[in-house]
């Protein structure tokens, strides 16, 4: 942790919600008081990639975060006529262009602590504009994943 900053209690068990109960659809971290990264919102399990790019744009255009998203999308393997539901975590490190240069250098450099204690997360994104966090940018990135 170059930055200093800690992981919350809290955020390391709704991100195990997520990833093992399936509880929750996403989870958004902020930075809180240059100390500590915390639990902002959670998305219900039924929520929309839509709600989630609203919750995660919610604090105003000039303010990162972080999220975790449980992503399932269909896959069809080829030569097979039948698709499969594919369920993929990703972490992404939200710094809009408009941010603060020290919030961007803050949430940059603390993003290997969240690396570090969410075990499972399949892609890590970066994004500073809605066309890189979008719902078809993101599945692109998850389906190079895939076997063919």
């Amino acid at each position: 942790m170059a930055s200093g900053i800690e992981v919350s209690t809290e955020c390391k068990g709704i991100f195990e919600e997520i990833r093992k109960l399936k509880q929750h659809r996403y989870v958004i971290f902020a930075i809180k008081q240059e100390r500590e990264i915390n639990v902002e919102v959670v998305g219900r399990r039924n929520a929309s990639y839509d709600d989630f790019l609203d919750d995660l744009r919610k604090g105003g255009p000039e303010e990162c975060r972080y999220a975790v998203y449980d992503y399932a999308y269909h896959h069809q393997c080829q030569g097979a006529s039948s698709t499969c539901l594919k369920e993929k975590l990703f972490l992404m490190l939200w710094c809009p262009m408009q941010a603060k240069i020290k919030d961007k250098m803050l949430y940059s450099s603390s993003f290997a602590a969240l690396k570090k204690e969410f075990n499972g997360v399949q892609k890590y994104i970066q994004a500073t504009e809605l066309d890189e966090a979008c719902r078809e940018c993101v599945e692109e990135q998850l389906r190079v994943l895939d076997r063919n």
